[in-house]
């Protein structure tokens, strides 16, 4: 079985909780990689640099390209990936990211992460949309099977291009235990953190409604005067409208913009934290829920989408439209221990649920289903 990956579309530090799933799935399909199964990645330079362990686990093919420029990764991938896959003979290729190229020299299996440029659309630039909403429906019903990281995911594909059930699998993405071996007081010094504080793990894209949660901490920010909301992850299209709102709400001193910083920084921010007050309107999966609920630090998550399927009863779900509901969770959360205990608990039990090697035996029983020809 010569399967080969395609990640050209992975440019490191900008597709988010993707690129962590690509990684983690591919380092555990090299911890147990049957002895019929040759496995070829091919990716771009720039994943090379960010990953040299897993170019080192497998045959890796690297593409003189940045990865800055879409079309050029598009026409990669319809010239030099068909060309590479013919060359190696490869019995299947795994598009890691919802598309087929529309050039292909081996059958393909696909997974799409999400649906939001179909049902988010107003979220994504008219280029960007017409793009997926062509390519994604082609491409979901040409491939011989199709992985999804959640049963929301799975349904939504279902309903909305009216496939047959059987060919739409939902691996769920799984967790590595985290490890950093920066402590909570280190990273209070480096970043001016107050005495308790609130993370929110993400880029400002629209969904994952930043301005809702600053509005909710404004409130709490009246009450308490020693917490501080930390706000990591790199800049996107709501960039400027989060920090003229922290401005408007004369909360400049009490919110933490942190950007894009050090994992293990972000680990020990995370574990020190009363709790990860994550609102997004729109999850394929989730991970930075599951990752906070493995470092024992309690989840308020909203009710949108996969959340509800990753943290079950073992965190707060709240809807995220209503900024006095979210503020009324933190604050019960700063006064009462024992329920910060429970959720703690919780979410550690809760994550013995989700595994990168479950999540990557599974991905090998679809190559093989697919070069089967099965779809049950």
């Amino acid at each position: 079985m010569r399967v080969g990956c395609n990640l050209l579309w992975l440019v490191p530090g900008r597709v988010g909780g993707s690129e962590e799933a690509a990684v983690a799935l591919l380092r555990q399909i090299a911890e147990q990689r049957p002895e019929d199964m040759e496995y070829v990645v091919y990716a771009l330079d720039d994943f090379g640099a960010a990953y040299p362990d897993v170019v080192k686990l497998f045959p890796t093919r690297l593409a003189a390209l940045t990865g800055r420029l879409k079309p050029l990764r598009v026409a990669a991938e319809n010239s030099w990936l068909a060309s590479e896959t013919r060359k190696e003979r490869l019995d299947l290729v795994h598009h890691m990211n919802a598309v087929l190229p529309l050039v292909r020299r081996a059958p393909g299996v696909i997974t799409v992460h999400d649906l939001q440029p179909f049902d988010m659309p107003q979220n994504f630039h008219p280029v960007k949309r017409r793009y997926v909403q062509g390519s994604v429906p082609r491409s979901v019903r040409k491939a011989e099977l199709v992985i999804t990281p959640s049963e929301f995911v799975r349904q939504g594909i279902i309903d909305r291009f009216d496939v047959e059930p059987t060919k739409v699998r939902a691996t769920l993405w799984g967790v590595d235990t985290p490890h950093s071996d920066m402590t909570v007081a280190e990273v209070q010094s480096r970043y001016g953190l107050s005495r308790r504080w609130f993370v929110l793990n993400a880029m400002t894209w629209p969904h994952k409604n930043h301005q809702m949660l600053v509005r909710a901490f404004a409130k709490v920010a009246h009450t308490e005067h020693d917490v501080t909301l930390v706000l990591t992850g790199g800049p996107a299209q709501e960039e400027k409208a989060v920090a003229e709102l922290v401005t408007h709400l004369g909360l400049g001193h009490r919110v933490l913009r942190t950007g894009r910083i050090p994992r293990r920084d972000l680990l020990a921010v995370v574990r020190g934290a009363t709790a990860l007050t994550f609102p997004s309107r729109y999850e394929g999966f989730g991970l930075p829920v599951l990752e906070a609920m493995s470092l024992g630090t309690p989840v308020i998550s909203s009710d949108a989408a996969s959340l509800p399927e990753v943290v079950g009863d073992a965190g707060i779900l709240l809807s995220p439209d209503d900024h006095d509901a979210w503020a009324t969770a933190m604050l019960r959360l700063l006064s009462d221990d024992d329920e910060c205990a429970r959720l703690a608990e919780a979410g550690r039990s809760r994550v013995e649920q989700f595994s990168w090697k479950t999540t990557a035996s599974q991905t090998i029983q679809v190559y093989r289903d697919a070069l089967a020809g099965k779809e049950t």
